[in-house]
């Protein structure tokens, strides 16, 4: 099958190249460099946050601020089950247990209030993940957290350009995580940004991405830390990027729009738009009205080229992390219901409206059938 349109597709059409080349050209293409430190300065910058590290993709950004905060053997987070799994990964990479929480329905984040039911006196922190570029309810989190003496880790990879009340994602919590694989909002192929306030967590950070070398003795280390660092060749990838991130954001909001004008009035729910959010929409999403309608909508898509891909499975799901008693219905019934429709930001208008049309022919046809049957 050929398709017409993938669910995500990079878009490197400004410097790359030749900041690549410059790359090579210096012969300096490993973590040393100076586009790495460029690359550092101008995202920090952008999003407001005093530090940021480079690292080598968006699970490691998680694992190393867990490890910088002190998560380890014996202590809990809470993470919400609806997202990508690497955000359980990392927690359980620290030795510390997951404890899943469920999502609140209006915008799919993790819900507060189940949150606090689950806080232990041996729960350090709260993930919390702004699923899809929608944010979570930062300042809810925050006073759970103050309440409790809790961490907080921003899992940003999916809401580069997100803000909250203004603010943008990742600046808000002790840590934000970001990722940069292909199909993030910016890209370096992999890759990954740390980013905090605090110096004493930012130098943590940056002892613990590169192998806990000791600042004072050469070829001394002081830790068993990490080799966590990003290339110089995929920061120059990065600060090409940057240089058109806000076009690339305002592409993909105007792609969503151009989705609710096209889907309104069929009986799916485009992913909703908390008012106090800037939503950077990494992927448009939709549900279905039936989860059984869920997979023949995106086998007919497909049939016409246009790929999609369900909604995460929430993580409570997978067997690794399967334990009796656990029931997450709204993350469940969000996720049995959910599709993220292609989101890159070269689609254009015309491509929007034959997706949409796609989309209107298939549930008429649904509804066709269904009233055949009632006959």
């Amino acid at each position: 099958m050929n398709l017409k349109y993938p669910v995500y597709a990079p878009y490197l059409n400004g410097r790359e190249k030749a900041l690549v080349m410059d790359c090579l050209d210096s012969t300096w293409i490993s973590s040393k460099g100076k586009y790495v430190g460029q690359f550092e300065e101008s995202f920090g910058s952008w999003i407001g946050a005093r530090h940021a590290v480079t690292v080598s993709n968006g699970t490691v950004a998680l694992h190393v601020a867990l490890a910088a905060l002190g998560i380890g053997p014996g202590d809990e987070v809470l993470v919400p089950t609806l997202t990508y799994i690497a955000s359980a990964n990392a927690v359980k990479y620290t030795g510390a247990d997951v404890v899943f929480v469920d999502s609140e329905r209006a915008y799919w984040q993790i819900d507060i209030e189940d949150a606090e039911r689950k806080i232990t006196s041996r729960t350090k922190a709260i993930m919390v993940v702004h699923l899809y570029g929608q944010a979570t309810e930062m300042d809810a989190v925050m006073a759970l957290a103050k309440k409790h003496s809790l961490y907080v880790i921003e899992d940003c990879a999916e809401a580069i350009g997100t803000r909250f009340d203004g603010t943008h994602v990742g600046t808000i919590g002790d840590v934000g995580c970001f990722s940069f694989f292909g199909n993030k909002t910016i890209t370096t192929g992999e890759g990954g940004m740390v980013v905090t306030n605090n110096a004493e967590l930012d130098r943590k950070i940056r002892h613990l991405r590169s192998q806990g070398v000791s600042s004072e003795r050469e070829y001394w280390h002081d830790a068993i830390a990490f080799n966590y660092r990003m290339t110089n060749i995929a920061a120059a990838i990065g600060c090409a990027q940057m240089e058109s991130i806000d076009d690339l954001i305002a592409k993909k909001q105007q792609i969503a729009e151009w989705y609710r004008e096209g889907l309104a009035g069929l009986p799916v729910q485009v992913h909703a738009v908390n008012p106090r959010t800037r939503h950077s929409y990494w992927m448009v999403s939709i549900l279905v009205e039936e989860a059984a309608d869920r997979d023949a909508l995106r086998a007919a898509l497909l049939h016409d080229g246009i790929e999609t891909r369900p909604l995460f499975y929430p993580v409570h799901q997978m067997s690794m992390y399967a334990a009796p008693g656990q029931h997450f219905p709204v993350a469940d019934e969000i996720a049995s219901r959910g599709i993220n429709l292609p989101s890159y930001p070269a689609l254009t208008r015309d491509d929007i409206t034959f997706i949409c049309e796609r989309v209107r022919e298939f549930l008429s046809g649904q509804h066709a059938k269904a009233e055949s049957l009632a006959a």
